[in-house]
């Protein structure tokens, strides 16, 4: 039970830096970038909007949960599909310190075949996903609910403060909102807003509505990811086992299911090829690794479905083993 909350405790302090980024980016897109914007460079077809999510988030410094929440936030912006999962895989695979501390430990080879396989990763998966998932229907509020004109808070029409203007109702989410819109209506009706109440409300739903969004998924993902490191020890063992065709598998499967982010899994690999592994089997963990976890599978099954979580480890899984392949005949 020690050796668990050690564990836990690690991943925790690991990923809260991520994750802290990752919301603060999502209530940035979430207010200040234009659905138009969104739908214009990531909602089209083809594989341009693909390409620009995949070298997005390749440049990004977020892991995989962190990159979830700027995920959902994007699909809520009218980004199709495609462009979201080309996202989820580039953004957590590869950073500049992941590249770097790659070519320190494994080598020129590995760091240039790890960073055209990500992208090339993203791609083939941005173009199944449209395959499947086409274009994102952009928020509309609901029955009972409005935008407050001011700072554009969703809020219950039953519950919030309203004026009437124009022969219209307008409502908000506090006293603040209404009484700058008394004071000058024709500036709110046109769509502008107070910078600073905008502000507060990027807080507002990246650290409140976000978490409470994805945030126990995230914390049971880490929590599942602790149990199998603090019960499943590996080491020698893997070398001595796993030198052939089943380190394959055993990467596929170890990657799936732990969480470790793209700079940590280069020594982890550093130290399984070293002790025997196969080194394609090394280079299909640096990209299932990162790419996967149980947050990302549980937050993926809520906000996309079971069946876009299954078409995307499949698309991940044979890729990766693809990739790994392919880099062990080199």
């Amino acid at each position: 039970m020690l050796q668990y909350l050690i564990v836990f405790k690690e991943y925790l302090i690991e990923v809260l830096p991520f994750l802290a980024i990752g919301f603060l980016l999502s209530g940035l897109i979430h207010e200040f970038v234009p659905t138009r914007w969104v739908e214009r460079h990531l909602g089209g077809g083809g594989v341009k909007p693909i390409l620009y999510s995949t070298l997005v988030g390749t440049i990004l410094p977020l892991c995989c949960f962190g990159s979830l929440p700027v995920a959902v936030s994007l699909r809520q912006k009218g980004a199709t599909l495609g462009s979201v999962l080309a996202f989820l895989v580039a953004t957590p695979a590869t950073s500049i310190s992941a590249l770097l501390v790659a070519y320190g430990l494994l080598g020129l080879k590995f760091t240039i075949f790890i960073f055209f396989a990500v992208i090339a990763m993203g791609l083939v998966m941005g173009l199944v996903g449209n395959a499947i998932g086409g274009k994102a229907k952009v928020f509309v509020p609901p029955a009972g609910e409005a935008l407050d004109p001011v700072c554009g808070m969703t809020v219950q029409v039953e519950k919030a403060a309203k004026t009437e203007y124009g022969g219209e109702t307008y409502y908000f989410c506090c006293s603040h909102c209404q009484q700058a819109f008394e004071g000058s209506p024709k500036e709110y009706i046109g769509g502008s807003r107070q910078i600073g109440h905008r502000v507060k409300h990027v807080f507002r739903y990246a650290f409140v509505d976000m978490v409470k969004e994805i945030g126990p998924e995230l914390l049971l993902g880490l929590a599942l990811a602790a149990l199998v490191a603090a019960v499943a020890p590996v080491g020698e063992f893997v070398g001595a086992h796993f030198g052939g065709g089943w380190g394959y598998l055993f990467a596929l499967g170890f990657g799936l299911v732990m969480y470790i982010c793209s700079t940590a899994s280069v020594p982890l690999v550093h130290a399984f090829v070293t002790q025997g592994m196969n080194v394609g089997a090394g280079m299909v963990l640096l990209l299932v690794g990162p790419i996967t976890s149980w947050g990302t599978i549980l937050v993926m099954r809520k906000e996309f479905g079971g069946r876009i979580l299954a078409v995307y480890l499949a698309v991940v899984c044979a890729m990766s083993l693809g990739l790994g392949y392919c880099f062990s005949l080199i």
